[in-house]
Parts: C-alpha cells; sequence; structure tokens
C-alpha cells in the first residue's frame, strides 16, 4: 500500500459532502491561531495606521497612539479610544482626536475602558 492509499483510509468512505465538511473544519482550525493573534494583538504602527486612515495626520496618529501606550489602552485599539471620547463627551471624531492628541480627556478614556489594559 502506498503512503498516499494509507493516509487516505479514514477519508475513503466519506461522501463529496463530508469530504467539504471535513475541509472546511480543518482550515477554520488552520487559521484560528491568526485570527486570534489578528484579535487580539496590535502594534503602534498598525494603530497609526487605522488613525491615518480616519482622517488624523501623522503627528496626531502618534500622539494618541503614545498616549494610548502609555494609558495601556493600545489593546483596545487607538480607533476606537477616539470613537469612544468623542460619543461620550457628545463630540466630532476628529475633534475628540485632535483633543486626545492635545492631552486632554485621557483620564475620562481610561474610566471608558475601565482602567486600561
Amino acid at each position: 500500500m502506498s503512503d498516499f492509499e494509507s493516509r487516505r483510509q479514514h477519508l475513503k468512505e466519506m461522501s463529496e459532502k463530508e469530504l467539504e465538511q471535513r475541509f472546511w473544519e480543518l482550515a477554520d482550525k488552520a487559521v484560528d491561531p491568526m485570527v486570534d493573534l489578528a484579535q487580539n494583538h496590535t502594534s503602534p504602527s498598525i494603530e497609526r495606521s487605522v488613525l491615518l486612515r480616519m482622517g488624523f495626520d501623522s503627528m496626531e496618529s502618534k500622539a494618541i497612539v503614545d498616549k494610548c501606550v502609555q494609558k495601556e489602552l493600545l489593546s483596545k485599539g487607538a480607533g476606537h479610544v477616539v470613537l469612544k471620547v468623542a460619543r461620550d463627551q457628545g463630540i466630532e471624531i476628529k475633534e475628540a482626536g485632535r483633543a486626545l492628541a492635545d492631552g486632554k480627556h485621557w483620564d475620562r478614556a481610561v474610566e471608558l475602558f475601565g482602567g486600561g489594559k
């Protein structure tokens, strides 16, 4: 018996539908660590990129991200911090981000996220 034949024994009796289901189960299992990494880990450069796409300039983005790191809020997402502060303060996102970049509202941001981390 060839290596291929011996390795496919457990699949031999499966229908096309069962094989497809098995494929997707294995595919999900293979990408689970990558999904977990993406959901639970970020970096300052990723967060600066998010803020740039939200319309902030590089200096504002850097200031917001640096403060997120200092306040242990980076894992929450810098854009998320800006959004929550904007909603909490009843101001536009741009205004909230610029205020955060200027050092304002950080104590409230920490409160909104339950103390950071």
